[in-house]
């Protein structure tokens, strides 16, 4: 039973202050022999968005900088994000050179090939 209503409950209070300021909202998806990643980044330019792959992971890094003539404004809320912020997804080993990204209306898509499944398992002989 309860005793406190939600209202009050502790570690609901401090879920949004713990939280990063702007998370990249993802869908992953798979089809067709490939991984879908769809991140939405409003507000975002082509040139402040970079995806890179190393060690089995896929990085997808943004920063938006903030407009200096707002500097000089006295917010009362300031809800919009600046600053960076970063996604990395484990795709194990696949051939990066199949990797395609395009970014539109806000909405980075790339596409990843599905892991190399050539490589074998080798039972390694005891002498």
């Amino acid at each position: 039973m309860r005793m406190l209503p939600r209202r009050f409950d502790l570690d609901s209070m401090f879920d949004n202050f713990l939280t990063p300021a702007e998370d990249m909202k993802c869908d992953v998806y798979e089809k067709d022999g490939n991984y879908y990643i769809e991140a939405d980044m409003p507000g975002m330019d082509k040139k402040d968005v970079s995806v890179s792959y190393n060690d089995g992971y896929l990085t997808i890094s943004a920063e938006k900088n903030g407009e200096n003539e707002e500097k000089n404004k006295n917010f009362i809320r300031q809800e919009r994000f600046y600053g960076s912020m970063e996604r990395k997804f484990y795709v194990g080993d696949i051939d990066e050179s199949k990797v395609s990204a395009e970014f539109k209306d806000g909405v980075l898509k790339v596409v990843v090939p599905e892991e190399n499944t050539t490589k074998s398992d080798r039972v390694i002989e005891i002498k």
